[in-house]
């Protein structure tokens, strides 16, 4: 369970319910389309999901053996507990059985385009394991396109059901519109957070990384001027929140108003409290509690779709 970390799988299972059950729906409520993905549908979207990530999760600590014996040798699982053959044969089942769900689920959706997803992101996870990570900047982006995925896949099967459903009413209908403006509203934030919490972590891991000639961000950059660049990152952030606020929702967004303080208090004041922590790192531990407060934000963020969907 520690291979696969349950609790970052727990969290993307979460994602998907919530971004299927609170945010999708309600919009397809308001159309008078109901809902559309059927429970055992959702399951193989969702399950394709998880289990690839799974796999992603166990090839990612085959290939960081020698890394992980440097910056967290006492979390080392791959060789010691779990063989190497043991955990290749465990990634390969993981990953192909999600592979084979996504498959079944874009063939029931007539989706071509939902079927590579699935069958891409697997061999993006490996690339990024092998090889991508250790390269400047593209393993982080990788990780970052991936983690945006989740809510757009929502959004994607949404709209296969649909078409395949009322192919010839949907022009006529904002619906489609609606559907992936909000789904890729939470995905553009995961997409920002996991891009911070990543270099974050490369800052926490930059011993290994500069033992074993890993070219991440802080190697090639130092620590000074990625925390410039991450807090840019922090910055657009919080603009793009401030801007969608303020021009995107179609509800009450006073200052009294349950929006504004879920977003000011949930959202905003953590990312600062990153700011501040980042610039107060010294060594991986000061690391690891400012990626943490990011993983906490980003959840924080994605219970939004909570909210929006009393506002729908």
């Amino acid at each position: 369970m520690r291979l696969v970390r349950w609790g970052n799988l727990l969290f993307l299972g979460a994602l998907i319910w919530l971004m299927e059950k609170w945010v999708a729906v309600p919009i397809l409520d308001r159309a008078a389309f109901g809902e559309q993905l059927e429970w055992w549908l959702l399951l193989l979207v969702g399950g394709a999901t998880v289990l690839i990530a799974a796999g992603g999760y166990v090839v990612n600590d085959y290939f960081d053996i020698k890394i992980d014996r440097i910056n967290r040798p006492d979390r080392v699982i791959v060789s010691r507990s779990v063989s190497k053959p043991a955990a290749m044969r465990l990634s390969i089942v993981l990953s192909g059985t999600g592979m084979l769900c996504g498959i079944a689920a874009a063939w029931v959706m007539k989706s071509m385009t939902i079927g590579i997803i699935f069958v891409i992101i697997p061999g993006l996870l490996w690339f990024y394991s092998s090889s991508y990570k250790r390269l400047f900047m593209i393993g982080n982006l990788t990780i970052a396109l991936l983690a945006a995925m989740t809510p757009m896949i929502v959004a994607m099967s949404n709209v296969a059901i649909l078409q395949l459903r009322y192919g010839t009413i949907l022009p006529y209908t904002t619906l489609v519109h609606d559907l992936y403006a909000w789904l890729g509203g939470f995905a553009l934030f995961a997409f920002l957070l996991t891009w911070i919490r990543e270099i974050i972590k490369d800052m926490q891991d930059q011993m290994g990384d500069r033992e074993l000639e890993c070219h991440s961000m802080p190697v090639v950059w130092g620590e000074t001027w990625t925390k410039v660049f991450v807090t840019g990152l922090i910055v657009l952030t919080l603009a793009v929140i401030g801007h969608l606020w303020w021009h995107a929702l179609p509800f009450p967004t006073g200052w009294n108003s349950l929006s504004t303080r879920y977003i000011a208090l949930g959202i905003v004041t953590p990312m600062l409290c990153t700011l501040w922590l980042l610039w107060a790192a010294k060594i991986p531990s000061d690391y690891k509690t400012c990626q943490q407060v990011v993983k906490f934000t980003m959840f924080i963020g994605m219970l939004y779709s909570i909210v929006i969907a009393r506002g729908l």
